[in-house]
């Protein structure tokens, strides 16, 4: 494919219970609960199982209202459109392939219009995330999702960009990696909270430090 992007844990192949039809994706919850969009036809790319978004979001639950988002390798944005209907105040997803994030734009302008939409903002950046984090940050992040292709080992990369001004005190950080890898270091200052794994991928919840 035009490999997007990094492209979300939604750029590759992946199955298991709930990864829906290719092709589309289902909001799991929040206002938009059930609205499906299109995904581009594009090989591998897929979007995160709602076994493993339900699980994330319930982690999130207390914190995803109001908050700021960053889908640092958006695909075909799952987690970032998942999160702005769960009630994300700003939801900016980042894709470095540009058809892929041309017709993320088009989803989000879909959701924005939709009846009942939650009223966040909602922006498309077509752009490498960490050529793209290698620039000032505008202002710090409550919520990131980490969920690049898992051939690509930019994890602990994209950690350490992320440090450069982009996160809030006490921001939460969401990483999916390989489940047959060693999980990624964290940077001293972050907190691992929870981890599961399901099928062949592991993800986890780390937290920033607050001071």
């Amino acid at each position: 494919m035009a490999r997007a992007s990094g492209g979300s844990g939604s750029l590759r192949r992946r199955g298991g219970p709930g990864a829906g039809r290719s092709g589309q994706l289902r909001i799991i919850g929040g206002r938009l609960r059930g609205r499906r969009l299109p995904v581009p036809a594009q090989r591998g790319l897929r979007p995160t199982t709602d076994r493993v978004r339900e699980t994330l979001f319930n982690w999130l639950a207390p914190d995803i209202a109001g908050s700021r988002c960053l889908d640092c390798f958006a695909g075909s944005g799952a987690l970032g459109f998942e999160a702005y209907s769960r009630g994300a105040a700003e939801v900016v997803l980042v894709e470095r392939a540009s058809g892929v994030a041309a017709h993320l734009r088009e989803n989000a302008a879909v959701l924005s219009a939709a009846p009942h939409a939650p009223g966040g903002q909602l922006d498309v950046i077509a752009a490498d995330v960490l050529r793209w984090l290698a620039t000032a940050a505008p202002r710090p992040f409550d919520i990131v999702f980490l969920d690049p292709p898992f051939e690509q080992a930019v994890v602990g990369l994209a950690c350490s960009s992320l440090r450069r001004g982009w996160l809030a005190p006490g921001a939460l950080v969401y990483l999916e990696t390989p489940a047959t890898e060693r999980e990624p270091a964290l940077p001293d200052d972050w907190q691992l909270l929870r981890q599961r794994t399901a099928g062949q991928a592991r993800y986890a919840l780390a937290q920033v430090g607050a001071g």
